[in-house]
């Protein structure tokens, strides 16, 4: 790759949204098993995005079934009374949006506070420029490649170029640049090149059902993002 630092490792993240919610301790433990880097939870509060999920006593009971990083991407507002929740309930990444509260410095802050890494999530028509100056207090970068609320949306292209913009913007800084909506083995090369290293994606993994399809679902999509990155499989 032409930058002149190491880039960030590929992660792939499999939405639990997209899971069997009667098997949820199983679905966690099977997408653990069949490769998940991290687990992506996403929750809405039909306020900020028209549905709702689970909150922080449901990830609290997932927290047993797996050691991996548990990523919640937080589609709440306000969101600042409900950081501590998520953080005693046992995330490590908590992602809230630009527009979530009024004051997103003091947002990233209470969750570095915490003692949790501090995301914010850009919508489709948010301006990478509203990160420029809270960039320092910035660990993870969740590009919307679909508008939130729901699964299963087709992937909206321009998200390559706020990609590409996002990475000149943080480069040399240890800043993960994650996406999500739409996301599978046929658009994962393109976000990888355009500079997108973690890949949330949730009926690409859950289709099939099984371990096995999993498994395979998850290394499809980290394949072709490897051979985007130069990356030997």
């Amino acid at each position: 790759m032409s930058q002149q630092f190491a880039p960030r490792p590929l992660v792939i993240a499999p939405s639990i949204l997209a899971s069997d919610f009667a098997r949820l301790g199983e679905e966690v433990r099977a997408v653990d098993t069949a490769g998940a880097d991290w687990i992506h939870l996403d929750v809405m509060d039909g306020h900020f995005v028209p549905n709702i999920s689970y909150g922080p006593d449901v990830i609290k009971a997932m927290r047993p079934h797996t050691s991996k990083v548990f990523d919640a991407h937080l589609m709440i507002a306000p969101c600042d009374p409900y950081l501590e929740a998520f953080a005693k309930a046992g995330c490590d990444h908590i992602t809230v949006h630009a527009e979530a509260g009024p004051h997103l410095h003091r947002s990233l802050q209470a969750i570095r506070a915490l003692g949790k890494k501090a995301g914010v999530s850009l919508n489709p028509g948010t301006p990478i420029s509203a990160i420029e100056y809270v960039i320092d207090l910035v660990d993870l970068v969740l590009v919307m490649s679909v508008n939130p609320g729901f699964g299963g949306q087709a992937f909206i292209p321009s998200a390559l170029g706020k990609i590409q913009d996002l990475r000149a913007m943080t480069a040399g800084r240890p800043i993960d640049i994650e996406v999500d909506g739409g996301v599978s083995a046929d658009v994962s090369g393109q976000l990888a090149a355009a500079g997108a290293n973690a890949f949330v994606a949730g009926s690409a993994v859950f289709k099939g059902g099984t371990t096995e399809s999993y498994k395979a679902n998850i290394s499809a999509i980290r394949n072709a993002a490897a051979l985007a990155r130069g990356e030997a499989i």
